[in-house]
């Protein structure tokens, strides 16, 4: 059994937010793969969706706890299942990494984004798979010149976590829309 946990922010305020691509990838693979929908399992504290994907059987994660508490969730579903940390994949938005790129990593830092580093605290390792999907930063404004676009207006001059639980722009979410089909394909590797 393999997991895929998407790391987001549970409820409707947080549900287009930048944080929340890890959550919105878990959406885009349920429909992908037609499995069934997701549903709040409260001891695992998550919502989980399931299915075969060859002979691999494959769970979705959401969990349902904040972000900065996700290790709870990840915690929970190992030992439940019995599973190790190779079979574990953990999807979430990173700053660092432009929007419309993503980067897999296995053992590396959190980075400043506090739902890794709670998955690292609570598990004890930083040794499992990740697939870091850009979000770009925002941008420093220096009273020079102001943002030329829209989308600039919006990335200008709010601190990382302010920008972090904004809503995605329409067309930042066409591109993280459009960056699925290649992340899927990473995932099917894997698996």
């Amino acid at each position: 059994m393999k997991l895929i946990i998407g790391l987001g922010n549970p409820g409707k305020k947080y549900a287009k937010t930048r944080h929340n691509a890890g959550f919105l990838y878990m959406d885009f693979l349920q429909k992908e793969f037609g499995f069934e929908p997701f549903v709040y399992d409260r001891k695992m504290s998550a919502e989980i969706s399931g299915g075969m994907i060859g002979k691999q059987k494959m769970l979705l994660i959401k969990p349902s706890t904040f972000m900065n508490d996700s290790g709870t969730a990840v915690r929970s579903l190992l030992d439940f299942y019995k599973l190790s940390l190779a079979d574990i994949i953990v999807v979430h938005d990173d700053l660092d990494i432009a929007p419309g790129k993503y980067r897999t990593t296995i053992s590396s830092r959190a980075a400043g984004h506090n739902g890794v580093q709670n998955i690292i605290d609570t598990i004890g390792t930083q040794d499992f798979f990740r697939i870091r999907l850009g979000i770009g930063r925002p941008i420093e404004v220096s009273g020079v010149c102001p943002p030329e676009s829209v989308l600039e207006a919006s990335r200008a001059g709010i601190s990382a976590h302010d920008f972090v639980l904004q809503d995605f722009s329409p067309e930042e979410l066409e591109t993280l829309t459009k960056l699925s089909p290649k992340v899927k394909d990473d995932i099917l590797l894997l698996v």
